[in-house]
């Protein structure tokens, strides 16, 4: 990357159901960053939407509360300004952005597509891919197409459960029996996600993923254990070796993930190497599935009566502190929180400088 510093734009908050989950993951990455090779601007995004640019940093903020940027101007056009500085002809201000939204409008391909416009490299999954991945009933369609095994599911939008709810509820009864799970399909992080066990609780349960989307998924249970698989980079991706998640709960909601702090991660996941290997292989599969590029973590049930691998789903934004299971898979594999950072972005910008050589006209 040569001697000169290279200027990271940390984008985190956001229009969410996981704001909160952002800032935490931002503060530690920026307290995880390399300040001899990196500096710092802070974007914040308020729950409303809006932006604020902080100034440039040579050391992380002590505190999650700093990262609102109090301080700062609450013109979001100076934000921006900084965003799509290179397009006017001068120097960028930022060299690669990196996108730490969870949920909508950040890891559903819509800050992708501003950073597109804004000629801009960006760390992470470009838009199809973050899109594809964001949606659970596009992405088990594309699983499908791909040949992975997946669990049985059904799905619908708000429109047709006020048209005809009880046509509904039998088909669901029909295909998956109870229990089921119910989950918007767009969002994160086991935000909305219930279990119904009867009739009674599955409207309750999509009432409830309602409040968060417009479309909702159902999927069968499995009784299965829980095994994710982080893959890196681009047209060459790598898998890293699988890990396990022990909820603390009776399945892995967001008390287990982020509030109780009860869930274990076993890592390396206590599979035999042949296992291992065909988790590796489906990852990349699931990867490829998506047109994925830059870092992805595939999660994977590993069903309890006869071993078989079910993709459950991808993350493109998957949670990044250093004690997450995807910078964690990594160091298992023999890459540390830093060359992982120095990594994705190497990635990014090979994107970019490739991208950058193509034609958009007809000369």
């Amino acid at each position: 990357m040569g001697n000169a510093k290279l200027t990271v734009g940390l984008v985190y908050g956001g229009k969410s159901g996981e704001h909160e989950v952002s800032l935490q993951t931002a503060f530690a990455v920026m307290n995880s960053f390399d300040y001899d090779k990196y500096e710092i601007i802070p974007f914040y995004i308020s729950k409303q939407g809006l932006w604020k640019v902080g100034e440039t940093l040579s050391a992380p903020y002590s505190e999650v509360e700093q990262l609102k940027l109090a301080d700062a101007t609450e013109d979001m056009g100076t934000a921006l300004n900084v965003v799509f500085s290179g397009l006017s002809g001068a120097e960028k201000t930022v060299d690669v952005m990196f996108p730490l939204l969870h949920g909508t409008y950040g890891e559903d391909g819509t800050i992708q597509g501003l950073f597109e416009m804004a000629n801009i490299p960006y760390i992470g999954a470009g838009v199809l891919a973050s899109s594809a991945g964001m949606d659970k009933v596009v992405m088990k369609k594309l699983f499908a197409d791909a040949g992975l095994d997946q669990c049985e599911f059904c799905y619908f939008n708000i429109s047709a459960w006020k048209r005809k709810s009880h046509e509904l509820i039998v088909g669901v009864e029909d295909k998956l029996g109870y229990p089921v799970f119910v989950k918007p399909a767009n969002l994160g992080s086991s935000v909305g996600i219930s279990k119904a066990i009867d009739k009674e609780s599955l409207v309750k349960a999509i009432d409830f993923a309602f409040r968060y989307d417009t479309k909702v998924i159902i999927e069968e249970f499995v009784d299965a254990r829980e095994v994710e698989v982080g893959v890196l980079g681009n047209d060459e991706p790598e898998a890293s070796v699988p890990g396990e998640i022990v909820s603390s709960g009776e399945y892995y909601d967001y008390a287990a993930k982020y509030t109780d702090g009860k869930s274990q991660m076993m890592i390396p996941a206590p599979v035999d190497s042949e296992v291992a290997d065909r988790l590796r292989e489906s990852a990349i599969t699931a990867f490829r599935a998506i047109e994925g590029s830059g870092i992805t973590r595939a999660d994977f049930f590993l069903r309890r009566s006869d071993g078989k691998i079910l993709i459950n789903e991808v993350n493109t934004m998957p949670g990044f502190t250093p004690y997450s299971m995807y910078p964690l898979l990594w160091r298992e594999t023999g890459v540390s929180y830093r060359a992982l950072l120095d990594r994705m972005i190497e990635l990014a910008l090979e994107r970019y400088n490739f991208k950058q050589g193509l034609k958009y006209d007809n000369e």
